[in-house]
């Protein structure tokens, strides 16, 4: 990560005491002294004496003046000049706009994707993000692009993690990450930021995905760097620096939504021994009260890849919208898992992904009619590590590339169609075709036929089954 220039810890500057009432002239006295300090120094003691100071200086002015004069000159832990934030609108983006401003004395650019995540979410942003602080707001709708080039990807590589994961939230950040490189670059921003947690997954999906596409860019990280320790604390920094509270109900649950899935934490949820409760399901109906009557659905697939739902042709997103509507009036694409988070601790979550489901089942159908033995044991290892990768953050790592080449090029013959069933909960595939399918139901057939002679079956197995039998012979003293 490319340090704060302002920052470096070899250089010192002097700094000049401020003009202050006579009222804190005595805490004046003691943080003021004819001395030099590093910007480093100053960071480090951002706890006692900058915050000291800020209390002094608020004594003459409001805090929304003390930010707009910090931007001006400087923040408390260094300079920046444009930063782009990773923007929800939430509580604790809206918080981090004027932490930014008056921590690093820059602009803030806040950038909000649309990755699916729904229209309710995006409603009102701009004007949270000017109230808070903000001097922009880029939305840019990435449903497209984040089907097409980052869930199609997995999809075609069967990449799965731990056996249930089918990877909703980690495709997502590479996508929002790299606009957010883009947006940079088109502002002239030298940092972003984010609002993960010290604790989580995200917090490396998002900065490796900087690191790979721009190490130039300064990463501020707030959650790593502030005092702030919930809610609370937040709601109150936000009264003092004037900023409007968003004024939703607080959701019991942690969720990240996107146009493959709605994951959900917390809670309940953090013991493991709870069964999920049943109003906590957003995207899918219980599969107990989905209908009665089974629903088929066909899938086209041309090399790996979905192209149409019941021989309607559709693009990538609008195929994926399709399913998750299909899908979730019976209930499918429920997950409940515990999981190895990449920073050490297991974690517990729920996923909903009802059209994925429905794809992944589709697509591994298809192979067993494309992909001979081999393939499918080799392509199945290397699902396990690109699903890591993905997992980890590693998007635009060399390997996940070389690894997606070889499975695009694996898949060039997986092409047809998949009849699926659909009924409370349950995937059932029904029917499957292809050009290019491996099976002969000449060779297959039970009856007789030219290809396939029976008496051959003897020899072959004779010599497969030779090690064995010398084993034996060596055992029985033969």
């Amino acid at each position: 990560m490319a340090q704060l220039k302002a920052s470096s810890p070899s250089s010192s500057i002097p700094v000049t005491a401020p003009s202050l009432h006579t009222t804190g002239s005595l805490l004046y006295h003691q943080l003021w002294k004819a001395k030099t300090l590093s910007f480093k120094e100053l960071g480090l003691r951002t706890s006692v004496g900058a915050k000291k100071l800020q209390v002094i200086k608020a004594a003459a002015r409001s805090d929304t003046e003390i930010v707009s004069e910090t931007v001006k000159g400087g923040g408390l832990r260094g300079k920046l000049n444009k930063v782009v934030l990773a923007y929800s609108g939430g509580l604790d983006t809206s918080v981090i706009v004027p932490w930014l401003r008056e921590n690093y004395g820059c602009e803030v650019v806040c950038f909000t994707a649309d990755v699916g995540q729904g229209i309710k979410e995006l409603d009102g942003l701009e004007q949270k993000a000017k109230a808070s602080g903000a001097c922009q707001l880029v939305v840019k709708d990435l449903k497209e692009e984040f089907v097409k080039d980052y869930i199609f990807p997995c999809l075609r590589a069967g990449a799965v993690y731990e056996r249930k994961y089918l990877l909703g939230t980690s495709m997502a950040r590479p996508v929002i990450a790299k606009a957010m490189v883009d947006v940079a670059k088109e502002v002239g921003a030298d940092a972003v930021s984010h609002g993960c947690t010290g604790k989580g997954n995200d917090q490396v999906r998002f900065e490796l995905t900087f690191f790979a596409l721009n190490p130039k860019l300064n990463v501020v990280a707030p959650w790593r760097e502030w005092d702030i320790t919930g809610r609370e604390d937040a709601i109150e920094y936000a009264k003092k620096h004037n900023i409007p509270v968003p004024v939703t109900k607080k959701s019991i649950y942690s969720r990240d939504r996107n146009l493959w899935h709605l994951s959900h934490e917390g809670d309940i949820l953090e013991d493991p021994a709870n069964e999920p409760k049943k109003d906590m399901y957003m995207m899918s109906v219980d599969p107990e009260d989905a209908p009665d009557q089974a629903e088929y659905v066909e899938i086209g697939i041309e090399a790996g890849l979905p192209v149409s739902v019941n021989g309607k042709r559709l693009s990538p997103a609008s195929l994926l919208a399709e399913l998750n509507e299909i899908g979730g009036r019976h209930g499918i694409g429920r997950i409940d898992m515990v999981e190895n988070r990449l920073v050490g601790m297991k974690s517990r979550g729920v996923y909903e992904t009802p059209g994925g489901t429905i794809l992944f089942a589709a697509a591994r159908e298809l192979e067993f009619l494309t992909l001979d033995r081999e393939t499918i044991q080799v392509k199945d290892s290397l699902a396990l590590k690109y699903a890591e990768l993905v997992y980890a953050g590693r998007w635009f790592d060399p390997l996940r590339e070389s690894m997606d080449a070889f499975m695009q090029k694996i898949t060039e013959t997986t092409t047809g169609s998949v009849t699926l069933k659909l009924y409370k909960g349950s995937v059932t595939a029904t029917s499957r075709t292809s050009p290019f399918s491996l099976y002969r139901q000449d060779i297959s057939s039970f009856e007789s036929g030219q290809i396939y002679d029976q008496a051959d079956a003897a020899g072959f197995i004779r010599l497969y089954g030779l090690p064995m039998r010398v084993r034996a012979m060596l055992e029985q003293g033969i």
